[in-house]
């Protein structure tokens, strides 16, 4: 609905004072603000009374055109909204800016109104009230997008140099060790989810965002962690020690399974090798049959000395070839192995029965030759499984 004369002319006479006011906005009404005080002078004088001064005369162009509101009206404000996401301007000091900039600009109105011109004024704050609630979604969207941008940025920029430390791809330079904030010794885990049923990539998301929760909760520290759908490595600044129930507290988080191996690193030197036994640990930790649980090198020490590879590795490995193509020979091989060759416990753990074991067992040892019941066989099986693994 177009606007009476009365409140044009009103309006019009605010016009000589547009600088004025965006002065006054932005060297006095705004220096109340928490933190608008330390900001840099020429960022107010400048930009913010800018700002004003614009926003001031948009809302004058409003009166005299009610179209005025087209597309392009609001680019000025997203620009220096996205300029002080950049600057790390809280957002709530923003907005509080624009509002009491539109406080302003009615005190300006009524200080003109004559009397006889309370209608013309009611249709003015119409205007301006009308209008307010567009700019604010403007400046709140551009900002929120900006500092969206910049965290996925630093996050990305972050697992970059996370990924290139651990794979020793990186040194571990001045700059890299404090983004990480990495000085001392630190103990570096490797994680193994089982793997989840088919889902969205929103649900791994999810899933962890709670890892990482209990994983900063657990540690007292945002923890620098490379963490996907199977599992991830992570680094905990510091000399202390994971918890015990720290895959049960993971497992209750992501609602699946969780293994954790752990190794201490004493210096960020030495990450990437402590990265690699702990990976390796949770490889063989798998590869055995061990329970989900923290895994530690002593845990499973026979079992990593025995997977390193050297000239003799491949024939080693060889000796399970006649079985290769039965993958449930060699799952009873696992789980015998991994129940300590209780024929009892392998059997109530495939669901089989104890005299299934026992054939299974044999035709194992009739084809590749390794007496399972030896402790020489029992090593030579257990060094062929853990090498077969390491090789696939």
């Amino acid at each position: 609905m177009p606007l009476s004369s009365a409140a044009r002319s009103l309006a019009a006479r605010c016009e000589p004072r547009v600088n004025e006011l965006a002065r006054r906005m932005a060297r006095e009404s705004f220096e109340d603000l928490p933190g608008y005080a330390d900001l840099p002078d020429d960022v107010k004088d400048l930009e913010i009374a800018a700002t004003a001064r614009h926003g001031v005369r948009l809302f004058l162009r409003r009166v005299s055109d009610p179209e005025a509101a087209r597309p392009g009206t609001h680019r000025l404000f997203r620009e220096r909204a996205a300029q002080r996401a950049e600057e790390g301007m809280p957002l709530h000091l923003l907005l509080r800016t624009h509002a009491l900039g539109v406080y302003v600009l009615w005190q300006a109105l009524r200080d003109v109104a004559r009397p006889g011109e309370e209608a013309a004024l009611i249709e003015l704050v119409d205007v301006l009230l009308r209008s307010h609630p567009a700019v604010m979604g403007a400046v709140a969207e551009t900002y929120l997008d900006e500092r969206s941008a910049m965290d996925a940025e630093q996050r990305a920029q972050q697992r970059s140099l996370l990924r290139g430390l651990l794979d020793g791809v990186v040194p571990p330079g001045q700059v890299l060790l404090d983004r990480l904030r990495l000085r001392g010794p630190a103990l570096v885990l490797a994680l193994g989810l089982d793997a989840p049923p088919p889902e969205g990539p929103v649900a791994v998301r999810r899933r962890l965002r709670r890892v990482q929760t209990v994983l900063d909760r657990v540690f007292g520290q945002e923890v620098p962690a490379l963490l996907d759908g199977a599992g991830g490595r992570v680094i905990v600044p510091g000399d202390g020690a994971p918890p015990d129930d720290l895959p049960q507290l993971l497992s209750k988080a992501s609602g699946l399974r969780v293994r954790v191996a752990a190794v201490r690193s004493d210096g960020p030197e030495h990450i990437p090798e402590a990265a690699g036994t702990a990976t390796e640990i949770l490889r063989i930790a798998r590869a055995c049959g061990l329970p989900t649980g923290l895994h530690r090198l002593d845990d499973v020490l026979l079992e990593y000395h025995l997977s390193r590879r050297n000239e003799s590795s491949h024939r080693i490995a060889a000796l399970l070839d006649p079985v290769a193509e039965r993958p449930e020979l060699l799952e009873t091989l696992r789980t015998h192995l991994s129940h300590r060759q209780d024929r009892r416990a392998t059997a109530a753990a495939l669901a089989l029965h104890p005299n299934t074991v026992d054939n299974r067992l044999a035709k194992i040892t009739e084809q590749t030759g390794i007496d399972l019941s030896s402790p020489r066989g029992t090593a030579l099986a257990l060094a062929a499984l853990l090498l077969r693994d390491s090789e696939e």
